[in-house]
């Protein structure tokens, strides 16, 4: 690419403020952006329009901050301002914020232009980062609506003076659980609680230098934690460029990881668009490749996951149990995470539904397959409600490559059913709680009611049942619940459920309401 291509004159007064915003200022100044947008489009479509904008308002207001830098170090050499290596980010003449701003007809139109030169413009770090969203759509955002939004951006700068990446880091995060809270029932394909995130990497542990792969990234908030919890060991987190790795699915979610983890001033990482079961980015060679700390929260019990191409699967992945069920993903993101994982320093925190500890065919021959090799360390039980688009309770699965001595042929289940506070509409997790189940884990030991350490005999007397009422009894109670137990419970449930139902179809009927 020519200078001429990449230079930006310096018709624009470089953003300027009075004094650093605070983290509530900018909450809340994002949050007033995302209401201009109610009405327009649904909710749960606001992140693929919102994100981008404040990425394309921070980058243009930090090249004319680095460009005013430059300026000044070179007396007022507007040439060598406009140098390559004085900028993150390059912005072609024609693209910045201001350039946008100035138009009051076809805005949309203005939009994507400018984005589409930003991405071709840095195509290793920025190529496909801004989505694919309307921005044309009349009908949905005319003119008008756009202006409205493009205003209220501008009302203040966003550049590193202004805003700290930490800062803006934590109010991104605010706005992705804000946008998870109004739109609950499809936020759980990108948004995970962030007191479980911190529970998952704490048990993982990860050190400077390790790497570490989420393989179902959503909007990167496992890759951010990571980098939160090595810092707050005093690590060198520098030591982690590079050493990041994610997938997704859905590119406009891969799009808001990749801004995620750059405003968080995160400067070398891979997060790759695509599909994970049935094409897997990293590889080496013919085999996956392998990573110290491999986390996910993948979405549950997925249906048309791949299963065709599992049985002669490239990568190896359904060597442990085989393939598992069509209508079902659970375990194939297991064997998919196990399978990446370094061979002995590697170790795996996944978050799975607690039907994938008991159900049984051959996702019954995996657990066995996963126990016999002696993976699997820890069965950690979630309350139910704490996640985003399911009532369901769930659970996280601790694997490790290699076990501690004291911790080989043994499991330790816990049970988290009570430790959470109760909500309107969804559960949460409070740090107490989370730092109760971190405790737990940590200790090893049996603690009545609430965790035990089973041996894999006792699982396998089981018939490599994993249901953690099994293991760990209520509490209160002085006696585990035996698998027949558990079975009979769990009939007489589904025969009250069957009463009620027939009860309730025979009152509609009465009414005539049938």
């Amino acid at each position: 690419m020519s200078d001429e291509e990449t230079q930006s004159p310096a018709p624009f007064l470089i953003p300027s403020c009075p004094e650093p915003l605070t983290l509530s200022e900018l909450e809340s100044h994002l949050a007033k952006a995302a209401d201009l947008l109610r009405g327009a489009i649904d909710q749960a479509d606001f992140k693929a329009y919102i994100f981008p904008l404040m990425f394309f308002k921070r980058i243009s207001d930090t090249y004319l901050e680095e460009y005013g830098h430059a300026l000044e170090d070179s007396g007022g050499d507007q040439e060598f301002a406009s140098f390559a290596e004085n900028h993150r980010f390059q912005i072609p003449e024609g693209c910045l914020w201001q350039d946008v701003r100035s138009r009051t007809e076809n805005v949309g139109q203005a939009l994507v232009t400018a984005m589409r030169g930003i991405e071709k413009a840095n195509p290793d770090t920025l190529y496909g980062i801004f989505g694919s969203a309307a921005w044309t759509n009349k009908s949905k955002l005319p003119d008008r609506t756009l202006t409205d939004l493009i205003e209220h951006f501008s009302l203040r700068a966003l550049t590193n003076a202004c805003v700290a990446p930490d800062v803006f880091g934590q109010a991104y995060e605010y706005l992705i659980k804000r946008f998870a809270d109004q739109s609950n029932k499809k936020a759980g394909e990108y948004y995970t609680p962030r007191t479980i995130v911190k529970l998952l990497v704490n048990i993982l542990d990860p050190q400077e230098g390790e790497t570490v792969y989420d393989p179902a990234c959503g909007t990167g908030g496992m890759l951010i934690e990571v980098i939160e919890h090595v810092k707050a060991a005093g690590g060198k987190i520098q030591l982690l460029w590079g050493k990041l790795f994610g997938q997704e699915k859905v590119l406009a979610t891969s799009g808001i990881a990749r801004m995620n983890l750059l405003l968080h001033g995160i400067e070398d990482f891979k997060v790759v668009k695509g599909d994970t079961l049935r094409d897997p980015a990293f590889f080496d060679g013919d085999r996956l490749a392998q990573f110290d700390c491999v986390i996910a929260n993948p979405p549950f019990s997925l249906d048309a996951w791949g299963a065709e191409t599992w049985s002669g699967d490239r990568w190896g992945r359904g060597k442990l149990g085989g393939t598992p069920p069509v209508t079902n993903g659970d375990w194939a993101w297991v064997q998919h995470m196990v399978t990446s994982m370094a061979p002995i320093t590697g170790r795996v925190a996944v978050v799975v539904p607690q039907g994938a500890l008991f159900r049984g065919g051959v996702e019954a021959r995996i657990r066995e397959a996963m126990l016999d090799e002696d993976l699997l360390e820890s069965v950690i039980g979630l309350a139910p409600n704490l996640f985003y688009g399911t009532g369901l309770a769930a659970s996280v699965l601790i694997l490790r490559a290699t076990k501690p001595d004291a911790h080989r042929g043994r499991v330790l289940f816990i049970n988290g059913e009570t430790l959470f506070k109760r909500g309107r509409n969804q559960n949460t997790l409070e740090p107490d709680h989370a730092a109760k189940l971190f405790n737990l884990y940590a200790a090893f030991v049996d603690d009545v009611g609430l965790a035990h350490v089973a041996s894999l005999d006792e699982i396998k007397a089981n018939k490599f049942n994993l249901n953690i009422p099994i293991y760990v009894a209520p509490a209160g109670s002085t006696d585990r619940t035996t698998l027949e137990e558990a079975l009979a419970t769990l009939a007489q449930a589904q025969a009250a459920v069957s009463v009620s139902r027939k009860a309730l179809e025979d009152q509609l009927a009465a009414w005539g309401l049938t």
